[in-house]
This record gives structure tokens, C-alpha cells and sequence, in this order.
């Protein structure tokens, strides 16, 4: 038996960041309470978030791939949409995930309730259960994990089926002939990439000068490109002044220096303008807990709050809002609790967009770089250049190093192409190892593979990149 043994501990929400919390706390022998409204679980990403939109996105690659495919000498028909039948498959991984997570749960004999959480003191929740009957129960620790929700515009607030946020998108209640997108973010191209490859005539609009504001300009750039053959359009440096609806759609008017239109008519508006924290949680003014000017939930190192007895993780704590990055905040919180002398301090935290191509970076970015006035050098190898790339008629994507030129020490990457999501891990795994250029030039990759190009990058710096000529700047 560990001191924390016999620790009454409660999270409140199931998302990655809560049940990644509650089931380490069973593990090390914790008395584990979990509350959630949903039946099992699992929380915005599994019900309303990554999961359902990464089902969809598979099924847009794939139904992209069957009209691409006639350049390869492969001609299909075009593709018949069972709308029902897709909404089923989507809502038939979202159950067996969340339905595994109620299984594993009881496995851990973690008590769930289904409802939600307010403070009455620092160490007692009213709980109110979904049935509508309540009680209060005290803890010795209370980990908070209420994540995050859409930003809601007032001026773009319409009372209608036709306004849409990243929830009901993904419900898929039809397919519109026209979409807007408002915002020009992850969730919006994402779910603007579904609906154009489901056969809606898809446009977005940025108050930006570019697309995914935040990603270094040349990882976004093949993306945008891609974008411009499968949306109606893209508009830039535009900001919605209002929408009203009208009989036949939303009509949209647009403000900006390049608006060309200032007023067109969708059949459905999506808002994603980003997401706040859900950090208005009943009873919390009787704690000591402090929240930041954005709601953000004020934490430590070990994730706990500036009350000695709650702990915060996740959305409600701060950017960036991933949920592997709630996952690992949530074991940091559990390991503190326990008495283990940890603190979350990643070197990377992987970022990925979902889109065709994906786009992924961990670490320092070249953006960041030349904000701080750093020395860097980027040793970039373009896809063009890759075999394997070249036999998925693949070639527009690019693998980056972002390299301290003294030390040689991999800071950052990115890439762009298909499957970036997967490759990631490998730049994420060199930063936290501290490696150097040397030590990915010298690893062996497999042939002919996409992962080959992390080492053709670290070739690069060198002057040593065989599929191309680029020597280094000496």
C-alpha cells in the first residue's frame, strides 16, 4: 500500500485530460470519482471533436483519392453518398470508443456519475446526476477537467438550424449546396474539407492574411493551394459584418479591402472562430482557485491551482487546447497528488491538422524564432524529391528542421504532406531527447518511405542531402 492509497480524489469531466486522470489515480490505488453528463467517457473529443471529425476526414480522403485516381490510368464513377449509413458508421466508432471507456472504468472500479459537479467548499462537490437527484460529497483532492466549448459571436448568433458550430457540423443533418465557413482555423478547414468532398460548393473567410494563423507560412502554403481546387473560395484580410436569414439561406455580409461581393447568400453559415474554457463552474468563487483574463484556470507546474487541495488540467487550463496534451497533464496532476516528484515541462507539443495534406510541427517553429529575434537555420527537404512521395503522387508536401546552428540541436519541426500526423512523433521524440542534426542523419529510416524525409532534412543542413543538391551556407 502507497501513501495515496487511501486518497479520495474527484474529477470532474471524462474527457482525454479527466479519465486519463481518474484511471492513473485507480491504478496507484486511489478512491476515484469521475463526473460527467455523458453516459460514458470520453468528453468533447470522443463525442463531438477529433474522433467523429477524423472518421469524416477519412471518408472525404477517400472519396478525394477516387476522383484523383483516373491520373493514375483508374477511372470510378462517382461516388454514391448513403448520408443515413455514414452518419451511422461515424456514431458507431464514437459508441464502441466511449463504450470501451465505460468498460475500463468499471474495470478500475472508478464510481461514475453521469451529471455534473459545483463546490459547496475546496473539498466538497454537490454532485447533480442526470435524473435530477443530487448529493454532496467530500474529497481530499479535486481535479478539474471541464475543458473547453465553441466562442459564440453575438452579432453572428442566429436562432436557426442554418447557423452551425463544430457540434451540429458534425451531426451531418444534410449535405447544404453552399457552406461558409467563418474562420479559417484547424476545425473550420477540416470540416469545410468534408463538406466539399460530400459535395457542398465550400467557402471560408479569414479576418487574417492567411489561412491557420499561427503555422509558419511555407507549411501552410501547399495546403492553401490544395484548398483553392476544392473550396468555391478563400477570403482573406475579411471579417463578417452580419448575417440574417432569408428564405432561401443566410445572407452574409462581408467587410474588407478585398471584398468583391459585399453580400452573397449560403444555404448554412459554420462559425469557428475558436473555443473558451469552460471555467464557470458553479461554487468555484468558494475556493481559492484564480482564472487568468481568458477564463483560463490558473495552475502550477503540477497542475495545481492556487487552492492546495484542486487541480486543473487540460482546456480549462490554458493553451494550447489538445487533448494529448490534457492526457498528460491529467497523469501530472495524479503523479503530484501521489506524492511523485514530477512537473509538466514538455519541450514539444505536437500540433496537427487534419486536412489533405496535413500539417503538423512540434517545437520551435520559424515564426516563433523570428519574432524572438533567434539564430536558427531550417533545413528544409522537399517532397518533390522523395520516391515514396512520388509513387503516392504525393509531392507537394516538405519536412523541416528548425536547427541551432551553434549546437546543431534540433529545436523544432515541421512537415507537410500526407500522413504528417504520423511522422510528427519522430521530431517530437528528437526534441525531447535533445538530439542533434547528427544523430537523425545517422539514423537509418526505411526505403522508400515518407519518414525518410526527416533524415534527407538533417542531410540537408549538411550539404550532404543525396536526392538533391543544396549545399550548406558556410
Amino acid at each position: 500500500m502507497t501513501e495515496s492509497s487511501n486518497l479520495r480524489i474527484a474529477v470532474v469531466g471524462a474527457g482525454p485530460g479527466g479519465y486519463a486522470a481518474a484511471f492513473l489515480a485507480a491504478d496507484l490505488g486511489m478512491n476515484v470519482t469521475l463526473i460527467d453528463p455523458e453516459l460514458n467517457p470520453g468528453g468533447v473529443c470522443l463525442y463531438r471533436g477529433c474522433i467523429p471529425s477524423k472518421a469524416l476526414l477519412h471518408v472525404a480522403k477517400l472519396i478525394d483519392e477516387s476522383r484523383h485516381a483516373k491520373n493514375w490510368g483508374v477511372e470510378f464513377a462517382d461516388p454514391k453518398i448513403d448520408l443515413a449509413q455514414l452518419r451511422s458508421w461515424k456514431e458507431g466508432v464514437v459508441k464502441k470508443l466511449t463504450g470501451g471507456l465505460g468498460q475500463l472504468s468499471k474495470q478500475r472500479k472508478v464510481t461514475y456519475f453521469q451529471g455534473t459537479a459545483g463546490f459547496e467548499n475546496s473539498t466538497t462537490l454537490r454532485i447533480t446526476k442526470n435524473d435530477g437527484s443530487a448529493e454532496s460529497l467530500s474529497f481530499d483532492r479535486i481535479v478539474l477537467a471541464t475543458g473547453s466549448r465553441p466562442v459564440i459571436i453575438p452579432s453572428l448568433k442566429l436562432n436557426t438550424p442554418r447557423m452551425l458550430d463544430s457540434t451540429s457540423a458534425l451531426d451531418l443533418s444534410d449535405v447544404p449546396g453552399s457552406l461558409l465557413v467563418i474562420g479559417g482555423g484547424y476545425i473550420g478547414l477540416e470540416l469545410g474539407t468534408v463538406y466539399a468532398a460530400l459535395g457542398s460548393k465550400v467557402s471560408v473567410v479569414e479576418m487574417l492574411p492567411g489561412l491557420l494563423p499561427g503555422a509558419d507560412r511555407d507549411l501552410v502554403l501547399p495546403l492553401h493551394k490544395r484548398l483553392e481546387k476544392i473550396f468555391d473560395s478563400i477570403l482573406l484580410n475579411t471579417t463578417v459584418a452580419g448575417v440574417k436569414e432569408e428564405a432561401n439561406g443566410i445572407c452574409v455580409t462581408f467587410d474588407g479591402p478585398d471584398v468583391k461581393e459585399k453580400e452573397l447568400v449560403f444555404d448554412k453559415v459554420l462559425v469557428s472562430v475558436g473555443r473558451k474554457p469552460n471555467s464557470e463552474i458553479p461554487g468555484l468563487d468558494k475556493t481559492q482557485v484564480q482564472a487568468d483574463a481568458k477564463g483560463f484556470i490558473k495552475i502550477n507546474a503540477q497542475r495545481q491551482t492556487d487552492d492546495p487541495a484542486i487541480y486543473a488540467i487540460g482546456d480549462v487550463a490554458g493553451e494550447p487546447m489538445l487533448a494529448h496534451k490534457a492526457s498528460h497533464e491529467g497523469r501530472t496532476a495524479i503523479e503530484a497528488i501521489a506524492g511523485h516528484k514530477v512537473a509538466f515541462e514538455p519541450n514539444a507539443i505536437p500540433a496537427v491538422v487534419f486536412t489533405d495534406p496535413e500539417i503538423a510541427w512540434a517545437g520551435l517553429t520559424e515564426t516563433q524564432a523570428q519574432k524572438d529575434n533567434r539564430e536558427i537555420t531550417v533545413a528544409r527537404f522537399p517532397w518533390a524529391a522523395s520516391g515514396r512521395a512520388l509513387t503516392l503522387d504525393r509531392t507537394e508536401g516538405m519536412t523541416k528542421l528548425i536547427i541551432d546552428p551553434k549546437t546543431e540541436r534540433v529545436l523544432g519541426v515541421g512537415i507537410v504532406g500526407a500522413g504528417a500526423g504520423e511522422l510528427i512523433a519522430e521530431g517530437v521524440l528528437a526534441i525531447e531527447m535533445g538530439a542533434c542534426a547528427k544523430d537523425l542523419a545517422l539514423t537509418i529510416h526505411p526505403h522508400p518511405t515518407l519518414s525518410e524525409t526527416v533524415m534527407f532534412s538533417a542531410e540537408v543542413f549538411f550539404g550532404t542531402a543525396t536526392d538533391i543538391y543544396r549545399p550548406k551556407k558556410r
